[in-house]
């Protein structure tokens, strides 16, 4: 058990927190395996050169992080008061979501299992 009253247990937490901006997009409909290729692509590059990355890359995958790229920099300049000159991608990942079970039906009434899967996708932003 921790030791000290709620509140400031609470307060401790909060002072803890992570206060680099960021943007997370959860139960995206692509796989960590297919969105992996794009944020290795961008990962530790300034935002201007990961938007050009991402746009012109033809993925289906890199749309989803493009849009999410813009929202973490939008966070970034409303929130935190950050410059978008200033700022590159210090992490981002890709983490397994849920899976939809699907049934494929095939020959002689057998019947073949497709996974549909899932992935929540985090960007996270830091200034130079």
């Amino acid at each position: 058990m921790a030791k000290g009253h709620r509140s400031q247990i609470k307060r401790e937490r909060n002072a803890n927190k992570d206060t680099r901006p960021s943007a997370k997009l959860s139960y995206a409909r692509v796989s960590v395996q297919k969105a992996c290729f794009v944020l290795d692509a961008i990962r530790g590059k300034d935002v201007q050169t990961a938007l050009g990355i991402v746009t012109y890359n033809p993925r289906y995958a890199s749309s989803l992080i493009e849009k999410l790229l813009k929202s973490a920099i939008a966070n970034a300049e409303n929130n935190n008061g950050m410059s978008a000159e200033n700022l590159y991608v210090e992490e981002c990942y890709a983490n397994k979501g849920p899976t939809m079970k699907r049934i494929h039906p095939r020959a002689q009434g057998r019947a073949y299992r497709i996974e549909k899967r899932m992935s929540h996708i985090t960007i996270v932003l830091n200034e130079r």
